[in-house]
């Protein structure tokens, strides 16, 4: 097919199209019930705790704050150590697909094979979010230091060897960038290490949790006000001269946690017996293997992956629609003062909350189903994009002429059409994340793939849960192989500006 017929045949609106139909396709299949759960008067409960927050109990408050913060600053400075060492070597297949692989396991999946060897420390949470991060910030210094300006490495002696141009010439010119992206993949970390605590690791995560089996609704409501405030300000009190007194108070305080003592041949007995599959401990069979792998692919990967993708669909779809409509909350002379301010609260709040912790308050409303991961997902997700194209909103109005509509007016005639290839572009790019993040909520009860790999590590069957950690990889990077498919036959190409808060 001649190139011009496949860019007609993949306009932006056809695409909008084809992730509405698979959206409406999926709706059939979802589980959207709330079976006997009385949804309303859950929400009467929690909404008369979250509007008296409890500040009582300070003490317990305050150390799971700091132990957050902590774990978010060495793990995301292991991460952006490990990515750095990695990205000038970006260009080769094998750092690229180790990357791509590091990068594909969510934190929470990394946690939970991590507790099989070391059990619930803080090297745990610490390489949870380490490891994925290493494969992110590779991916993205890559990409930094190859935009970075090439005349200064050209005008260095021939004789000068690859370290020293890197060092001297490329480095240096990307490093503004560098550290702009950090400190927003430090915002991602905080939000890593708080889910973390749902899995054990004493984050405000666990005192979430403990909270909401108590019923303690009151407490809960503190501690999500204190979360919020802290996502929120994290660019007052995290700068960069402070970085190093941050990250040397995290590591002591880390490393004064008593852990569990872990075996000399734990580690050695994961690697060559635990995460090996059964029929092969003692040597190779191949019949054996299939005979084990193929029940495992048809009534766990495959249903799972069904499910996972149905959820991710509906989100993505539910997402567009939220952040379409909403990113005019924000934008001057389409909303009032206080109705931009009141957008801008509404916004932060929805972003700085992750996924699976809207999620786990959704279930306590709504019961076991597909229902609170959607709504959890789009939310999320959805604000995230209103955030950025409203910024783009912003830098419109002031170029229009003084006579130019207001409201809704300006909203559907001058914005919505100028933001529409952004939009689009964003959408895909939070489609590998929507993903990514739906396989997780298995953890839940929601049955996507998270769901049985948490099954099989209750099991203790690591070979299980690997198979199906290594499915979940496959299927985020196809999603994201089709997603940068998309963005370059719609003629959408790579939005760099965004790119540092899509990633």
């Amino acid at each position: 097919m001649p190139r011009s017929t496949q860019a007609e045949r993949w306009t932006r609106p056809r695409v909008l199209t084809l992730f509405l139909a698979l959206a409406l396709l999926a709706l059939p299949f979802a589980d959207l019930s709330l079976g006997s759960h009385d949804a309303g008067a859950a929400l009467a409960r929690m909404l008369s705790g979250f509007i008296r927050p409890d500040f009582t109990a300070v003490e317990q408050i305050g150390r799971a704050i700091w132990l957050t913060v902590a774990f978010a600053v060495a793990g995301v400075a292991a991460g952006a150590s490990a990515g750095l060492v990695l990205a000038p070597f970006y260009h080769l297949r094998g750092v690229r697909w180790l990357c791509i692989a590091l990068r594909s396991v969510h934190e929470l999946f990394w946690a939970l094979m991590l507790m099989q060897v070391m059990g619930i420390a803080p090297m745990t949470g610490v390489l949870a979010i380490a490891l994925p991060y290493a494969g992110i910030f590779a991916k993205v210094f890559s990409e930094q230091l190859d935009e970075a300006d090439p005349r200064p490495a050209q005008v260095l002696p021939k004789g000068t060897d690859a370290l020293s141009r890197f060092l001297y010439a490329r480095a240096p010119l990307a490093l503004a960038v560098m550290k702009h992206y950090t400190l927003y993949r430090l915002e991602c970390g905080m939000r890593a290490s708080a889910v973390l605590g749902f899995v054990g690791l004493p984050t405000l995560g666990f005192q979430l949790d403990s909270f909401f089996r108590l019923g303690d609704y009151g407490a809960a409501s503190a501690i999500m006000i204190c979360y919020v405030v802290l996502i929120a300000s994290i660019r007052l009190w995290m700068r960069s001269v402070l970085a190093p007194l941050w990250l040397l108070a995290s590591v002591v305080t880390l490393t004064l946690i008593q852990s569990p003592p872990m075996g000399s041949g734990a580690l050695m007995r994961f690697l060559t017996q635990d995460i090996v599959p059964a029929p092969l401990r003692d040597g190779w069979d191949g019949a054996a293997l299939w005979d084990w792998l193929r029940p495992l692919l048809l009534s766990e990967a495959l249903p799972g992956i069904i499910a996972t993708v149905l959820v991710a669909q509906i989100a993505l779809a539910l997402t567009g629609a939220l952040a379409f409509a909403g990113f005019g909350l924000i934008v001057p002379r389409v909303t009032s003062r206080f109705g931009r301010m009141f957008g801008h609260l509404g916004l932060v709040i929805l972003r700085s909350f992750p996924e699976y912790m809207l999620a786990y308050l959704f279930l306590q409303i709504f019961g076991p189903s597909m229902l609170p991961a959607i709504l959890a997902l789009a939310l999320h997700n959805g604000a995230i994009i209103a955030h950025l194209l409203g910024r783009e909103g912003e830098e419109i109005v002031p170029g229009l002429r003084r006579d130019a509509p207001r409201g809704l007016t300006l909203w559907g005639w001058e914005l919505a059409p100028r933001l529409s290839g952004p939009f689009i572009a964003l959408c895909l790019y939070r489609w590998e994340i929507i993903l990514r993040e739906t396989a997780v909520m298995g953890l839940l009860g929601i049955a996507t793939l998270g769901f049985y790999i948490d099954s099989a590590l209750a099991e203790l069957r690591l070979d299980r849960a690997l198979v199906l950690l290594i499915a979940t990889g496959l299927l985020t990077a196809a999603v994201d192989r089709i997603s940068r498919g998309l963005r370059r036959r719609t003629s959408l190409g790579e939005p760099r500006r965004y790119r540092d808060e899509c990633c």
